[in-house]
């Protein structure tokens, strides 16, 4: 499927050809929200921990005598029944990763790509010839393309070091390695912004 490319002025400059398998792939729903979840799952660091009755500060001497005191029985002051005392089934550190397999990774990019592509909210850029990192350089670009205003993913082949760093201070504006896309970061954007020569890895690794 040939995407046409615009300019850094706005104006038209060329097309470049994107795989039909992206381009007419069937969204496959299930696939894009089993890719979420674990990317989700894995961002979180399962370091939550609360201490049992064995690990808190506390002597473990029986505080009273058993019987005659009028009050219930207690065998150490670290019970979870007491102030200061452990805390019952509480959470432990554990991992929260999600196994997705490769070729349902794939489909669930492919899936996410179809869906920008089928409501107009995909397009190809002609990479931007930064001299310096300077942001203002960015929003100029930015006034001149018909996305601008949305949450946009500007997705690149390798790094442009003046292009990330012209940008990375917008609101708005992400980006991302065509190498290191994730469906996440697709499905998050609400217009994908390809750089021209990112296409060509794109379809080799999901084409």
């Amino acid at each position: 499927m040939q995407l046409p490319v615009v300019s850094p002025s706005g104006s038209p400059a060329g097309s470049v050809e994107l795989s039909d398998r992206i381009a007419r792939q069937e969204p496959n729903d299930h696939a894009i929200w089993l890719d979420v979840k674990a990317y989700l799952a894995h961002q979180r660091q399962g370091t939550h921990k609360t201490k049992e009755r064995g690990e808190v500060r506390g002597s473990t001497k029986k505080p009273f005598r058993q019987k005659g005191t009028g009050g219930a029985r207690a065998g150490h002051k670290r019970s979870p029944l007491w102030r200061h005392g452990g805390t019952v089934f509480g959470p432990k550190p554990h991992l929260y990763t999600h196994k997705v397999n490769r070729k349902v990774k794939q489909l669930a990019r492919r899936s996410a790509l179809a869906y920008k592509l089928n409501s107009e909210s995909l397009s190809v850029l002609q990479r931007p010839a930064f001299n310096a990192p300077k942001t203002s350089d960015f929003r100029n670009l930015l006034s001149k393309m018909p996305f601008q205003g949305r949450k946009l993913l500007f997705v690149t082949a390798g790094t442009d070091n003046n292009l990330y760093l012209a940008g990375r201070n917008l609101e708005r504006v992400h980006f991302a390695r065509a190498e290191q896309l994730c469906t996440y970061d697709i499905v998050n954007a609400e217009h994908i912004v390809l750089l021209d020569d990112s296409v060509e890895i794109l379809n080799r690794i999901l084409g």
